[in-house]
């Protein structure tokens, strides 16, 4: 007895392939419609359901865009794909905390390096801005972790490369669970005082132009970060 279509994987499968391939020989942007389903159907010669399917599962890659009652878009990028395979690797111990940090550490590095060379005026302003802002927050856990989250951000977007700010947006839905660890094994005002501190240092370096001092701060940084969760018992 011959399966259903739909649980015929290798189907939607290949439904998949020949829709990205569309993407890519018709050279649509962020934005451009997709065929419709009707269309498509007939081209690939699988049932409108298969196809439905696989525009569902390029839309859960953040590949296209769906809109009920009008046609399939290509997506705007963005890290929400990535970060969900983080949390996974994480929730599923096969990703350990000081791995995730192991990585952020060379990446971020690498970030406050090129945003260093590369950042407005304005975008400088706006980091140091953000450096200050933690400071004010210091009373406000949860207000200094989102005004910390908004500062790497704020560095990868400075630095010029999507990549780096795609990667640092999908660490931040991990971030968000170790932060509040990490922070509250900072049990003296001296400990917090550091945590302040290297951030200010890796604003003012930034706002400076000099990269090699940037890229100390934020190896420091890192290293009082991945101390403190071990000194929690994250590992």
């Amino acid at each position: 007895m011959q399966e259903p279509e739909l649980a015929s994987s290798g189907r939607v499968g290949d439904a998949i392939g020949a829709i990205t391939r569309h993407i890519r020989l018709h050279d649509l942007m962020p934005g451009d419609r997709l065929p419709s389903e009707a269309s498509l159907s007939k081209e690939l010669n699988v049932s409108r359901t298969v196809v439905r399917e696989a525009f569902r599962s390029l839309a859960a890659m953040r590949i296209i865009e769906l809109s009920t009652g009008r046609r399939a878009t290509v997506a705007h990028i963005d890290h929400g794909a990535m970060s969900l395979m983080i949390e996974h690797g994480v929730l599923t111990q096969q990703i350990s905390i000081q791995q995730i940090y192991d990585v952020r550490r060379t990446i971020e590095t690498r970030i406050v390096t090129l945003a260093a060379i590369r950042r407005t005026e304005a975008e400088a302003a706006a980091i140091l801005g953000l450096a200050s802002a933690m400071r004010a927050a210091l009373g406000d856990p949860d207000a200094l972790m989102e005004r910390d989250l908004a500062f790497h951000r704020a560095l990868a977007a400075a630095s010029k490369n999507p990549v780096f700010a795609l990667i640092v947006g999908a660490f931040q839905g991990i971030t968000r669970q170790t932060w509040p660890v990490g922070w509250k094994s900072r049990t003296t005002p001296a400990a917090h005082e550091t945590m302040i501190a290297t951030h200010e240092e890796i604003a003012g370096a930034v706002a400076a132009g000099d990269p090699l001092r940037a890229a100390a701060a934020m190896a420091q940084h890192f290293d009082e970060s991945v101390g403190a969760l071990v000194q929690a018992g994250l590992s």
